[in-house]
Order: structure tokens, then sequence, then C-alpha cells
């Protein structure tokens, strides 16, 4: 395995011994929803908070984000729970407005292959986390994290969710050949997000435990409060019950490994 870059996001190094669990909504939909969630997944042992400002959708239809109605009350939000924010950029000229409320930059799968997003993210200093596009080679994966890397911004994760197959009782198909090769030839951290490839919320916790197993540095996982009523990805999101058992059961793989959770 290749010597893992450590990859800071707040206070939280990402890709060292400990594994690392980002958790939240799939949108961030109020404060009350987005404070609830935080409090809970911190107590649950989830040492950053994911959630959407803005949200790439298929549908024009669906819920795109409050964008930046949501950006006092996230900054709220995050010093009274005290924990590290990552969001989805969706648009370069987004980076500048999310610089003083997010901690960490998601780029989605379907910007995975936007060179000159990729780009603009490796002129500015925080983490960006690379999801693989769902129909994207490991190979061509690796190489959009390049272009971010090459602008100077050596603080990328790159993130498994899934890719399109024949198969669709799922959402995608979770692909941990992904995870086990790109530790074994790339520096970066990897982490899995089990949500987007599964698309099922009872599926999601076995494929967390099995993510822990094959190596990954960490997971993200959608939580929500009541994920029927969600406006968007509810059928993926946990409950805070399920979450915190899923962590409870997660502590036991990783001490089988010899390692334990980052806790904020």
């Amino acid at each position: 395995m290749a010597n893992c870059k450590i990859v800071r996001i707040g206070n939280i190094e990402i890709g060292g011994p400990k594994f690392t669990v980002i958790a939240g909504p799939c949108s961030i939909e109020s404060e009350s929803q987005l404070k609830n969630t935080a409090n809970s997944i911190k107590a649950s042992g989830a040492s950053i908070l994911r959630g959407g400002i803005w949200k790439m959708r298929t549908s024009l239809k669906s819920f795109q984000g409050l964008g930046e109605d949501s950006f006092q009350f996230i900054k709220k939000v995050k010093t009274e729970v005290g924990l590290p924010l990552i969001s989805e950029v969706t648009d370069a000229r987004q980076i500048e407005e999310l610089a003083n409320v997010v901690d960490a930059y998601q780029v989605g799968a379907r910007n995975m292959h936007n060179y000159s997003l990729l780009r603009e993210l490796g002129r500015q200093p925080k983490p960006v986390m690379l999801k693989r596009n769902f129909s994207a080679f490991i190979d061509e994966w690796l190489k959009a994290a390049d272009y971010i890397l090459n602008e100077g911004n050596d603080q990328v994760i790159l993130c498994e969710r899934g890719i399109r197959t024949f198969e669709t009782a799922t959402r995608n198909t979770l692909d941990l050949n992904a995870v086990v090769y790109a530790k074994k030839h790339s520096s970066l951290p990897v982490l899995v997000d089990p949500s987007h490839a599964v698309g099922i919320s009872e599926l999601v916790a076995p494929l967390c435990y099995a993510s822990a197993a094959a190596g990954a540095d960490g997971l993200i996982v959608e939580v929500h409060p009541k994920p029927s009523e969600a406006l968007s990805d509810g059928q993926q999101a946990l409950t805070f019950e399920s979450f915190d058992q899923m962590m409870r059961q997660l502590e036991k793989v990783l001490n089988a490994f010899d390692r334990g959770l980052n806790h904020a």
C-alpha cells in the first residue's frame, strides 16, 4: 500500500490510522434540521458534518438547495456543535462564495470530468473530496485528481460512490475493487459513499462494514431526522437511531483490524 497522504478537514486527520465518518443530510433544509442532525451524528461518533447547500439534480423540478440563504445559520450551527462541514460545489463561481462557510469542498460524480472546476479548486487551499463518476474508469478518476494536485493543492481525498452497471436492483454498484486499487496505487486517502452506491437505506450499514474491512479511510453517509420527509434522497438516508446502531457495529469491525474511530 502506498504511503497515505494526511488530509485535514478542520482538526480531523483523514488518511492516518483512525477511521473517519462524515455524516449528515443530502440537502440542508433548515437550521433546526441541520443542528439536530449535527448533534446526533456527533454523539454517535461522526467527526465531520456533510450537507448540500446547492444540489445538482437530474430533474430541474427537484429541490436545488437553499443556497446563500443558509449561510448564516450554517456558520452558527458549525460553531455551536463544533463540527467542520463539507459541501458540494457545482460551479467554479461558488468556490469563493462558500469559502467562509465550508471547511472542505466536495466534487460530485457529475463534475468529476469538469476539469476547469478541478483546476480552480486546485488554486485554493481548502481540502477537496473528489467523487468518482458513475461511469468512470479508476484510471480516469485518479487522473481527474491530478488536475487539482497539479495546481498546488495537495489536500485531496478520493471517494468511491458506486458505478453504473447492468444491475438495476440498487441505485448503483459499489466498487470495492476500486477502493483497494486506489489505496495501493495512489497516496490519497479513499472514502466510500455507501448511501449513493446502493440507494436503499436498509443496505447501507452492511456496505459501511465492508468498506472498513476493505481498507477505506472512512465513510460519507447520509443521515436525516425524518427520511420519509427529506427533500432529496430520503430513500437512502439513515435515521438517527439506525446511524447510531451502524456506528456501534462499525467500531467492532474496525477493532478487528486494530483501528479506531476519529472523534471530533
